[in-house]
């Protein structure tokens, strides 16, 4: 099925987003971390984990994440794919200074991805 006959299902897929040229993928600083910090965040309007992940030359950047279908145990250590030049957001006290990055179902549920153990900290992901 395609996205277009798909469009009007409850659980489809949304459209394909516009073509972006290879030089704008290319800006994309996207690089391996490992979570070495997991804190509640009750404050968050939809749950959240408030993160620190370790990038390795880049030092430990600070973050929060809908990823609360992870117990706390299973984040901690974990390696994990950041893009981590999108610039500092504000999401209520928390500083923002990189992306997690996962795949989300249509029920919003976000999957991490895998990044094989071993793989040096700070690598980027090309």
């Amino acid at each position: 099925m395609t996205t277009a006959e798909g469009a009007g299902d409850a659980g489809a897929l949304p459209a394909r987003r516009p073509d972006v040229t290879p030089a704008d993928f290319e800006r994309l600083d996207m690089r391996v971390g490992r979570i070495v910090e997991v804190l509640d965040f009750p404050e968050a309007r939809r749950p959240a984990w408030r993160l620190s992940v370790d990038v390795g030359p880049l030092g430990v950047l600070t973050t929060s994440a809908q990823v609360t279908r992870y117990p706390r145990e299973s984040l901690l250590g974990r390696l994990v794919v950041v893009v981590v030049n999108l610039g500092v957001k504000r999401i209520g006290p928390v500083r923002s200074e990189c992306l997690v990055l996962g795949a989300v179902d249509s029920a919003g549920v976000v999957t991490l991805l895998e990044v094989p153990e071993g793989t040096p900290l700070g690598s980027r992901i090309a």
